[in-house]
């Protein structure tokens, strides 16, 4: 019999602020989070806007100067999200099993801000000058790594690399490490800092980006006839997953259940998405069975929502396979319409809004959607965020690859 799985801890670093209470109410607001890009100089770019973390690494309290210096961007992201979910756990590792500990961290493209600041050196400076911390820092686990190493956690410790499903791939991984029996809490979610000059130019180059540089904040428009590709974005969301009686005896805050998860496979183009939404509607079917539930239990659908022609009417195609005649009655919406496309952190965000979604009592709502596409003709909560008592909710990613995954989560018991 799986055993039950909870959430008991919340981290977000964001283009809407790090704060849970920030964030929330920023998106409630229908805020966006999208602005210029000044991390690097952007002329001679088409696309000189996303959704940039406004970032002092010294002043956000998760290592020191030394330490600093030894982790990219993404894994800075990344601490940072985790040290908030688990202070928001109220969990102390100190008085847990280390062995029955672990962390799942995803990204998608892991360090490549410094993957390409030592290639620079390599041509510039020479072999001798690229850095010893070269290959620890951009490493696709270095995220993992250095959260178990803060909190001394000794259980299952990897990483996923699904690209835009990596952090759902990640949270999924480690509800079945505890269902298994193999630990009873792991910290788990995903982190992203693509937002670099190589980043910018390739998603530029391969015509993925919106072209809407006279309104950069209304550029990230899902569902919408206008749209015209997603915003790039950084950021990372972290969640604690506990086995429940470990939660309970220890009195722990509950979010709500995890009750289940689905991944599949499009085996076809490796950047589109199936047009007839085939993978995505299997994934979230198997998340569906996963969880002992029926398609009309849910009660909203955070989607995957990019912004991107063919994806949005892709997503809006699985979702009437899957729930047939509820689809009409599901509300749905897609943050990324203030956040920009975190890519391999989105599922983790993304499950942190789920969770604000069933204990806020609101639906944050899909901003920018002017003129919907007739293609797109379901609920996507335009403009206006709205007040819903949502029980049973459903986060959608799917990547790049063709990977898909649908994670299912419920109000606490």
């Amino acid at each position: 019999m799986k055993r039950r799985v909870v959430v008991t801890g919340l981290g977000v670093v964001t283009s809407l602020g790090r704060a849970i209470d920030l964030f929330w109410d920023r998106l409630l607001r229908g805020e966006s989070g999208v602005g210029p890009i000044t991390l690097f100089d952007v002329a001679g770019y088409r696309v000189q806007f996303g959704g940039q973390v406004l970032w002092n690494p010294e002043e956000e309290a998760i290592a020191n100067p030394k330490e600093l210096r030894r982790l990219d961007r993404f894994t800075q992201f990344a601490m940072a999200s985790a040290i908030d979910a688990v202070t928001d756990s109220g969990i102390d590792f100190s008085q847990e099993d280390p062995d029955r500990c672990g962390v799942v961290i995803g990204s998608g493209i892991g360090g490549l801000s410094e993957f390409e600041a030592q290639h620079e050196r390599l041509l510039t400076k020479g072999i001798d000058k690229v850095s010893p911390f070269t290959i620890p820092k951009l490493m696709v686990n270095s995220a993992s790594g250095h959260v178990s190493a803060l909190y001394g956690i000794k259980g299952p410790n990897f990483a996923v690399a699904t690209a835009c499903a990596s952090a759902a791939n990640s949270i999924g991984n480690a509800l079945r490490v505890i269902q298994c029996g193999d630990a009873d809490v792991m910290i788990t979610g995903g982190s992203e800092a693509a937002m670099t000059p190589m980043g910018l130019a390739g998603f530029q180059n391969m015509r993925a980006l919106s072209l809407r540089s006279d309104a950069p904040q209304q550029a990230s428009r899902p569902f919408d006839k206008d749209r015209d590709g997603f915003v790039l974005a950084e950021g990372a969301g972290v969640v604690i997953l506990e086995e429940f009686e470990h939660a309970r005896q220890r009195k722990a805050r509950v979010y709500g259940e995890l009750k289940g998860y689905g991944a599949s496979g499009d085996a076809g183009h490796i950047t589109q998405p199936d047009e007839e939404g085939r993978g995505a509607a299997r994934a979230m079917m198997m998340a569906l069975a996963d969880a002992g539930i029926n398609p009309d239990a849910i009660d909203y659908i955070n989607a995957h929502g990019t912004s991107t022609p063919l994806g949005d009417k892709a997503e809006t195609i699985a979702v009437k396979r899957v729930f047939k005649e509820h689809a009409r009655r599901l509300a749905i919406s897609s943050t990324k319409s203030q956040l920009g496309h975190t890519l391999g952190a989105s599922g983790g965000i993304e499950l942190v809004v789920c969770a604000l979604t069933i204990a806020r009592g609101a639906i944050a709502p899909t901003i920018n959607l002017d003129n919907p596409d007739p293609d797109c003709d379901l609920d996507y909560t335009p403009n206006v965020a709205r007040q819903a008592t949502v029980n049973i909710v459903m986060s959608n990613s799917f990547g790049f690859g063709g990977h898909n995954a649908s994670l299912v989560f419920g109000r606490p018991a």
